[in-house]
C-alpha cells in the first residue's frame, strides 16, 4: 500500500544519520534517493523549510570560520563581532539571533546552546567542531516540530558526525595573516565496530592591528557498533582555544584617524574557552517501530574580556569587564515511534522525553583592566533543570493528504544561589501536508514554542518571564517537477512575547517588547549536470514590535533581506572549484529606523587540482572583491578620551576581513 510505504519511509528517517527511503513507481520501498548534495525531501518532509545537507556539499564549499557550517541552512547569515574563539553571530528569519538565541543547534545529540550563559542567553559556540568529520546537517525552520524545545522558535540544526571515513584524511592549510591549520583523521575496525579519530590544530593572527593569536586545539574520538537496524555510538570530544579580540569599534574613531579600520581601542580584549564532552547514542529499528536514546555529559569553561564603551563608566581604569563561567551539563533523551492502523487510517505515532541539567559555578561579571580583576560586579551559583515531554501523531488520511498533530510540555526549575523559580509551558503543533502531485507537495504549519530566559533574571525581587512564548505559522510548497531541481517556497509569520535584543553597554541580550515577524523564503538547488551544481536562496522579512512606543517600533538588528548564490564544479578532468556570493541586507540599528547599517556583499571562491588519486591542492579565496564592509553594526553610547562625560552615540562596527587566500594540501590514506 502506498500510504504504508510512505509511513515506513518516514519512519526510516527517525534516527540520526538514517537513510532516507523513497517510493518506487509501484509503491514499494526503493533505495536511497539523493540528488548529489541535498537529500530528496518530497514525501518525507513535514515543512517546506525543512531539509538535509550532505557531506558532499560541506566538503566542496570554502568556509572562513567553523560556524559558517550553519550558512548551509537557507537564509542563515553567520558573522563575527569579536575574536574567532568566540561564538559567532547568527541571523535568520528577521532575527539577530546574537550568539544563538531562538536557533537551537545540536551536535551528535548534544545541545550546543548554553542557557544562562555568562555572555548571552543561548550562547552557541561551534568552534569545537572539526568540519571534515561532519556527515550531515538536518535543519528545520519554525516552531512546528514537537521534538524541538528551547531556543528553536526560528529553527534548529542537528549536525551529525561520521561513523566511518572512506579514507584517512591529512590536511595542511596555510594562508594570509599567519593562518595555519592541520587536520588528521581516520577510522578503522576495532572491537567489533569502528573507531574514528580526528585531530585539529590551528593558528591565526588575522588582519587586526592587535594580532589575534588564535591557538585552537580540537580532538574527536568516536566508536560505532552495529548497523542501520541496531547500533550505538560513543563519542568523546575535547577543545581548547585562546585568542586576542578586536571587538566592534566606534565609527568616529576610524573617521578621526585615532585607529585604523582594523585597529583596537583595548588590545587586552580576548578570551579563553574549553569544552570536553562524552555522548552515547543508540537506535533500534523493527519492521514497524524505531527506538532511540541518548545521553551526554559536557564540561566547559569560558572567560571573555570585552570593552565596548571604553571610558564611559570608568574614565580612570576604562570599562573592560570579564564574563566568566565554569559549567557542567548533563542530559538524556529517549523516543519511540511506531506504525499502526486505527479505523482504517494508517498512523505513525511518537513519544519522547528530553532532560537536561546545568550546574554553573561560578558564573560572574567582573570589572577588569588589561584582564586583571578590579572588582566583582556579580558572582552567582546557578542550577537549572528541565524536562520536556512530547507526543506526535501522523495520520495518513489519503494517499495525498496527511496531518501531523503534536503536543509538547516543558517544565523548568531555576536556582540562583538561594533563590528559586519554577515554570512550565504547553506547546501545541499542527501540520497539514497535501500531495505529492507531479512531484510537488504543499504544507500548512502551525506551532507554539518558547525560549527560556537567563536564570539570573527570572529569580529575585523583580523576575522576568521564565519561558517566553512564541507562535509561528507557515504556508509552503516544495517541488522537484524539473529533473535535478529542488525548489521550496515558504510564507511564514512568528510572534514572540518578549524580544531579546543586544545591549552594547553590557555585551549581553536583554528582554524587550513583544514582536512580530513575517517573511517569504525561496530556496533552489539545481544539478545541471553531474559536474555542475547551482544554489540560489532568497529571503525577505519584516520585523516590528507589537506594542507601540514613541521611541519607535523597529526591532534593532532585524535583517530584512538575504540572498546567496552558489556554484560547485567538480570532475572537470583533474580540476574542481566553486563560487559563492552572499548578500546581507541593511538593518535598523535603533527603534525609529533613523540609523541603519549598510548592506554587505561578499564573494568566496575555490579552485582545486587533483595532483594524484590521493592528493589534491585547493586554493580558497575570501572576500574576493576586497569589499570594505561590516560583519556587524551596533548603535549605542561610548566615550573616548576627551569626549563629554555622557559619551557619544555612534555606530560601532566590526569589519569583514580583507581579501584572504588559503592554500590546502590534502592527502588521503
Amino acid at each position: 500500500m502506498t500510504i504504508r510505504c510512505r509511513m515506513a519511509a518516514v519512519l526510516a528517517m527517525m534516527w540520526h544519520g538514517a537513510a532516507l527511503a523513497a517510493e518506487d513507481t509501484n509503491g514499494a520501498l526503493a533505495s536511497v534517493t539523493v540528488l548529489g548534495h541535498y537529500d530528496n525531501a518530497v514525501g518525507t518532509s513535514d515543512a517546506a523549510s525543512q531539509g538535509t545537507v550532505t557531506a558532499n556539499l560541506i566538503a566542496n564549499r570554502p568556509a572562513l570560520r567553523t560556524g559558517e557550517l550553519l550558512e548551509f541552512v537557507p537564509g542563515m547569515i553567520v558573522t563575527q563581532h569579536s575574536g574567532d574563539g568566540k561564538a559567532n553571530q547568527y541571523f535568520l528569519r528577521g532575527f539577530n539571533l546574537d550568539h544563538g538565541t531562538d536557533f537551537a543547534t545540536w551536535v551528535d545529540g548534544v545541545p550546543v546552546n548554553m542557557r544562562s550563559n555568562a555572555h548571552g542567553q543561548g550562547y552557541s559556540d561551534l568552534n569545537f567542531l572539526i568540519p571534515e568529520l561532519v556527515q550531515r546537517i538536518d535543519y528545520k525552520k519554525g516552531s512546528y516540530f514537537a521534538d524541538e524545545g528551547d531556543f528553536s522558535s526560528a529553527g534548529a540544526a542537528h549536525i551529525g558526525l561520521s561513523d566511518q571515513l572512506k579514507q584517512g584524511i591529512a590536511n595542511l592549510t596555510v594562508g594570509g595573516y599567519g593562518y595555519q591549520r592541520g587536520v588528521l583523521a581516520d577510522s578503522f575496525a576495532a572491537a567489533g565496530g569502528t573507531l574514528l579519530y580526528g585531530l585539529e590544530i590551528s593558528r591565526n593572527n588575522g588582519p587586526w592591528q592587535t594580532p589575534e593569536q588564535v591557538r585552537k586545539y580540537s580532538g574527536t574520538l568516536r566508536y560505532n557498533h552495529g548497523d542501520a537496524q541496531d547500533g550505538y555510538s560513543i563519542t568523546a570530544m575535547a577543545y581548547r582555544n585562546r585568542w586576542n579580540a578586536t571587538d566592534q569599534v566606534p565609527l568616529r574613531a576610524v573617521q578621526e584617524g585615532l585607529i585604523g579600520r582594523f585597529g583596537s581601542l583595548d588590545p587586552s580584549d580576548g578570551g579563553d574557552t574549553s569544552r570536553t564532552s562524552l555522548a552515547w547514542n543508540m537506535h533500534r529499528r523493527g519492521s514497524d517501530q524505531v527506538t532511540q536514546a541518548s545521553a551526554y555529559l559536557v564540561h566547559s569553561s569560558l572567560d571573555l574580556y570585552s570593552n565596548f564603551t571604553y571610558l564611559l563608566n570608568d574614565p580612570v581604569n576604562s570599562d573592560q569587564f570579564q564574563q566568566s563561567e565554569r559549567r557542567t551539563m548533563g542530559g538524556a533523551s529517549a523516543s519511540h515511534a511506531w506504525l499502526n492502523n486505527i479505523g482504517g487510517i494508517d498512523m505513525r505515532n511518537q513519544l519522547g522525553v528530553q532532560t537536561r541539567y546545568d550546574h554553573i559555578a561560578p558564573i560572574g561579571l567582573y570589572a577588569t583592566v588589561a584582564r586583571q580583576r578590579l572588582a566583582t560586579v556579580r558572582e552567582d551559583r546557578v542550577d537549572e533543570a528541565s524536562v520536556g515531554l512530547y507526543a506526535e501523531n501522523t495520520s495518513y488520511w489519503t494517499p495525498s493528504f496527511r496531518s501531523i498533530a503534536g503536543l509538547r510540555y516543558d517544565a523548568y526549575r531555576f536556582k540562583v544561589n538561594d533563590d528559586n523559580a519554577n515554570a512550565h509551558k504547553f506547546s501545541p503543533k499542527l501540520s497539514l501536508i497535501f500531495g505529492p502531485w507531479a512531484k510537488t507537495e504543499y504544507f500548512i504549519n502551525y506551532g507554539a514554542g518558547f525560549h527560556s530566559n537567563d536564570a539570573r533574571g527570572v529569580t529575585g525581587p523583580d523576575p522576568a518571564q521564565p519561558l517566553v512564548g512564541t507562535r509561528g505559522a507557515e504556508l509552503g510548497v516544495r517541488s522537484e517537477w524539473l529533473p535535478g531541481l529542488q525548489s521550496s517556497l515558504s510564507l511564514w509569520a512568528l510572534d514572540i512575547d518578549s524580544e531579546l535584543v543586544y545591549a552594547g553597554d553590557s555585551g549581553q541580550t536583554e528582554a524587550s517588547r513583544a514582536s512580530r515577524r513575517t517573511g517569504v523564503e525561496w530556496s533552489n538547488h539545481y544539478i545541471a549536470t553531474p559536474w555542475l551544481l547551482f544554489d540560489l536562496d532568497l529571503a525577505v522579512s519584516h520585523a516590528r514590535y507589537r506594542q507601540s512606543d514613541p521611541v519607535g517600533n523597529y526591532v534593532p538588528e532585524a535583517l530584512d533581506k538575504v540572498a546567496s548564490f552558489g556554484m560547485t564544479v567538480k570532475d572537470i578532468g583533474r580540476w574542481f572549484g566553486g563560487f559563492e556570493l552572499r548578500y546581507f541586507g541593511q538593518r535598523p540599528l535603533v527603534e525609529d529606523n533613523s540609523v541603519r547599517s549598510a548592506a554587505t556583499t561578499l564573494a568566496y571562491g575555490r579552485i582545486g587540482y587533483q595532483l594524484s588519486r590521493r592528493t589534491k591542492l585547493t586554493l580558497d579565496g575570501f572576500n574576493l572583491f576586497n569589499r570594505q564592509a561590516s560583519d556587524i553594526d551596533y548603535y549605542y553610547t561610548s566615550r573616548l578620551a576627551g569626549e563629554p562625560a555622557e559619551g557619544v552615540n555612534d555606530v560601532h562596527f566590526h569589519p569583514v576581513e580583507p581579501r584572504t587566500l588559503r592554500l590546502t594540501l590534502s592527502h588521503s590514506f
